[in-house]
């Protein structure tokens, strides 16, 4: 992995591989996840002709890891300065979980222009279920809104339970290997930051396509999220991988990269 320096003199990190020329691909790792989550996207990535980029934004794998003043707005900025430290133009951005609405944080502050396409991996834009939208997280309404989030991330009971999921844990175990589970105040306020925000407007002013993928035994929201999600943009369309949970690109690579290529292929297709 590779430093550079974020516009308030954090220390980001990111490695990386294919050929330096092809249409750049950049991987944003979910809430607490290190880069070496996308261990099983990099090389199809790459063998397609892309110019892979996995990051870590700041609290992610070796980068700082400040212990307040982290919300979703700076998480945006933070891809903005990756970004424009390597010069990335016409790229697409994909992003997993808490990575997802990231971008959608990121286009909020700075636009599309530098962005050919996007794919959010089991992310609903929109957490709180309420009278308009019920695809947010499992338990999570009006009436906890302050406190469902206060102390980590709620057991919903929801989706294969870990211990019956065979090779798709032992494929989360090998990606996750190292993260941290205590969670710190300042990792918890961006939980609660997240949990709030609302990011349907962004994606219905995003002018390029985007892909929406769930995980049909995510345990964290219905699968009906990346239906909905795709209805509210422009150049929006949706896939649910059956008997995959929360960490989609984990227990099922081959459906999802099998998925995804196809839709850049389409859209964002390597540079020959």
């Amino acid at each position: 992995m590779t430093s550079l320096t974020a516009d308030d003199g954090v220390r980001l990190e990111y490695g990386e591989h294919g050929d330096p020329t092809g249409r750049p691909v950049v991987l944003f790792a979910g809430f607490k996840a290190a880069g070496a989550s996308w261990r099983y996207q990099v090389e199809p990535l790459e063998k397609a002709g892309y110019r892979v980029v996995v990051a870590d934004l700041r609290g992610h794998g070796g980068a700082d890891r400040p212990e307040s003043a982290v919300d979703m707005a700076r998480r945006g900025r933070d891809v903005r300065d990756v970004l424009e430290a390597l010069d990335l133009r016409d790229a697409v951005l994909v992003g997993g979980s808490m990575g997802g609405n990231t971008i959608w944080s990121y286009f909020d502050q700075f636009g599309t222009d530098r962005v050919s396409a996007v794919v959010i991996v089991d992310q609903t834009p929109k957490m709180l279920n309420d009278g308009d939208w019920t695809h947010g997280f499992y338990g999570y309404s009006e009436a906890n809104a302050d406190t469902y989030f206060a102390t980590g991330i709620p057991q919903t009971g929801k989706g294969t339970p870990m211990a019956k999921r065979g090779m798709r844990l032992v494929r989360l175990l090998r990606a996750m290997k190292g993260a941290e589970r205590e969670l710190t105040p300042g990792e918890l306020a961006l939980l609660g930051n997240h949990a709030k925000a609302d990011w349907r407007s962004v994606i219905a002013r995003t002018p390029v396509p985007v892909l929406f993928v769930a995980g049909a035994e995510s345990e964290f929201w219905p699968s009906s999220h990346a239906d909905a999600s795709a209805s509210l943009a422009p150049q929006g369309r949706s896939i649910t991988i059956p008997n995959d949970g929360h960490a989609a690109n984990i227990e099922q690579p081959k459906a999802f990269n099998t998925a995804v290529l196809a839709f850049l292929s389409e859209v964002a297709p390597p540079r020959r």
